[in-house]
């Protein structure tokens, strides 16, 4: 009689390790990860009335709801205004940026997403662009469908195309897909003043998420 109660007991427990695992690994196979850029200590970009680290947050926390929505698990870099570095480090931004790397590999997502927002001396400038690492194939291709999804859905009057950029930490360091959003500028009055109005980083994470699921779909035997 005890001989049968342990058996029981071990394949009871085989099989919830066995469906463990099986969760795990459907969860891993849907991740998705959002990047709130700069945080804690790194505000960003600074005017008068914004602090990029902020709007980067709300944004992506928009994005993760959107996302989650539709299906997918979510993991953010960060939830709060930290960054990611120990306090006290000598040099917070090459900790932080290290680490929001490592966070990446080890979630081993679909792929990734690093929400901020732009600046340019020439206060006219204004809309969103894409950056991909210039070497990635299919960083480009998520890179145009979100591009493509945030002109539209935002009414972009000058649209902008998808860059490639060799030079950004994130994009040389990352493991998998990763595209940098910079969803508008700080710089220009008229799109400062849309990005503090919750409905409309409703609308940028939207078009952000819409163009994410457009990639997907798109790749769908292939991820």
């Amino acid at each position: 009689m005890c001989m049968g109660i342990l058996l029981l007991a071990g394949v009871f427990m085989l099989s919830r390790e066995v469906v463990q695992v099986v969760s795990q690994n459907r969860k891993a196979a849907k991740t998705i990860v959002v990047d709130a850029g700069h945080g804690g200590d790194d505000p960003g970009m600074v005017t008068k009335e914004l602090r990029e680290k902020d709007l980067n947050l709300k944004i992506a926390g928009k994005l993760k709801k959107y996302l989650e929505n539709a299906g997918y698990y979510v993991e953010m870099t960060r939830t709060e205004d930290k960054g990611l570095y120990q306090p006290g480090t000598k040099n917070q931004k090459v900790q932080d940026m290290q680490n929001r790397v490592a966070f990446i590999g080890e979630k081993r997502p679909l792929l990734t997403v690093s929400i901020h927002q732009n600046s340019y001396p020439d206060a006219s400038v204004k809309g969103p662009q894409v950056f991909y690492y210039a070497d990635s194939v299919e960083g480009e291709k998520l890179a145009k469908c979100i591009q493509d999804h945030m002109n539209e859905e935002l009414q972009v009057e000058s649209p902008r195309e998808s860059k490639g950029n060799t030079t950004y930490y994130l994009l040389k360091k990352s493991s998998g897909v990763l595209n940098i959003v910079e969803c508008g500028f700080m710089t220009n009055p008229q799109e400062a003043e849309l990005l503090q109005d919750e409905k409309y980083q409703e609308r940028v994470s939207k078009a952000i998420g819409d163009g994410i699921q457009e990639y997907l779909s798109q790749n769908a035997n292939t991820l």
